[in-house]
């Protein structure tokens, strides 16, 4: 058959099929409009682009000091909160958003760096209290500047009232995230079984 008439006949037949409209990927009445989720697609799009750029912001203030990222912000953390007594290891994962675990080894990790120091806690044994040593003091100094710079950046022409919306909504999802995720991990577990049950005998 020739090429053109080849081309004819897929282009007859991508005709009769019609355009291909996906379904929604979210059934919520206030994530539609007219029944579609285009704007809410895009607005996901927008906010993994922001979170990355965030994201670069965290990785470029830990390299100003030879840091990662997480330790960047462990440091930091421990600046806002260790008061005059110190913070402890749950007290500053609770600030940072980081889990205990991985905020244990960065403390470790700057402690060796002579960022920071820690002491056994008088109140409870069962823990320590963390703080700035004198040079990690002298490094949240040094990268202030930069840090404002950026932050000014990243939040120009953004009123207080906005920046409380977006505040209470982070707040609402970083919870509604627990539940995605362990909807993930039911999905998984439901594809496993129905993988399980659809082998034939004898081949597990």
């Amino acid at each position: 058959m020739p090429a053109a008439k080849k081309k004819n006949v897929r282009s007859s037949a991508l005709a009769r099929r019609g355009e291909f409209v996906s379904p929604p990927t979210v059934t919520l009445p206030p994530m539609l409009q007219s029944g579609s989720d285009v704007a809410f697609r895009e607005t996901l799009y927008l906010m993994v682009l922001s979170f990355d750029r965030l994201h670069s912001c965290r990785e470029a203030f830990g390299r100003a000091l030879g840091l990662t990222g997480s330790q960047f912000i462990v440091l930091i953390g421990t600046a806002y909160r260790q008061g005059r007594e110190g913070v402890s290891i749950r007290a500053l994962a609770d600030h940072t958003q980081l889990a205990a675990t991985h905020v244990t080894t960065e403390v470790g990790r700057l402690i060796g760096k002579g960022l920071l120091t820690k002491q056994a806690n008088t109140r409870d044994r069962r823990s320590v209290l963390v703080r700035l040593s004198r040079k990690g003091e002298a490094a949240i100094r040094a990268v202030n500047p930069l840090l404002r710079r950026v932050n000014d950046r990243l939040f120009q022409n953004v009123s207080r009232e906005e920046f409380a919306v977006v505040s209470r909504f982070l707040e609402k999802f970083a919870l509604n995230g627990e539940d995605a995720l362990a909807e993930i991990r039911r999905a998984g577990r439901e594809r496993s079984a129905a993988g399980r049950q659809s082998r034939p005998a004898g081949q597990d």
